[in-house]
């Protein structure tokens, strides 16, 4: 993840983390010092999503027979935002979403 964020920065591109997934990832352990950190890197937004993107996701999960809305709606943030690479943890569950985009795992 840190070669992902020195990317972004040396770049001047923008991280967006969809809001499901910081709901699912804020457990109140140790590691949240360190995400509270990440959050307020000036180059890192959290997409609250809007009623299209949930639409899309919930497209997303029916055509793909799953159920899991926050991978989905990762997915459609990303295309919402014609994203070149997803960062994930879960690279062959977004796949079976979206063969299209490029994933990354940290």
């Amino acid at each position: 993840m840190a070669a992902a964020v020195d990317e972004v920065e040396i770049s001047g591109g923008l991280l967006v983390v969809p809001a499901p997934v910081l709901a699912q990832v804020w457990r109140g352990d140790v590691h949240q010092a360190l995400l509270s950190r990440f959050l307020n890197l000036p180059f890192v937004e959290v997409d609250l999503l809007t009623r299209a993107i949930w639409q899309t996701a919930g497209m997303l999960c029916g055509q793909a027979g799953t159920s899991d809305v926050v991978d989905a709606a990762v997915v459609a943030c990303a295309r919402s935002r014609a994203a070149r690479v997803v960062v994930t943890t879960d690279p062959d569950d977004l796949r079976r979403l979206d063969r299209a985009l490029a994933y990354q795992v940290p």
